[in-house]
């Protein structure tokens, strides 16, 4: 009778990992390039938001892996936004976790900003893939 009861048990951990893994997804994209050209103000990149192919009504981040490219040997600001929330980049590609729990559904946004005194910085190659629960 135990035995049975263990087995029970391990086919509906089994089904709830299915369930699980079915409700995680992804989503990438990427946006135009953006010229940045101001120490003082932000320069916003467009909106990314899901594909309507996509359905993640009531979904949350997981992670989010990014990329961007400048210019070698520039320095800038950069920040990957969340309406609620925006998370310092540093280099050139990385994976962001400080967004976990946020509304996928949400659209993001790369800024930057130059360092006082540095000469406008072409930004370019601006991709995410969003994980999403």
């Amino acid at each position: 009778m135990l035995g049975k009861l263990f087995k029970m048990m391990g086919v509906c951990g089994l089904i709830g990992l299915i369930s699980s893994a079915q409700a995680a997804g992804s989503w990438s994209t990427s946006v135009p390039g953006v010229m940045v050209a101001m120490s003082d103000r932000e320069t916003r990149s467009q909106s990314m938001t899901p594909p309507d192919s996509v359905q993640v009504h009531n979904r949350v981040i997981d992670r989010i892996h990014w990329q961007l490219e400048t210019p070698p040997g520039s320095a800038i600001n950069a920040w990957l936004c969340h309406p609620e929330q925006c998370v310092a980049l540093s280099g050139g590609r990385g994976t962001v976790t400080e967004l976990a729990g946020r509304q996928v559904s949400a659209p993001l946004q790369f800024r930057f900003k130059l360092l006082p005194g540095q000469r406008p910085v072409r930004v370019q190659g601006l991709q995410v893939i969003v994980n999403y629960q």
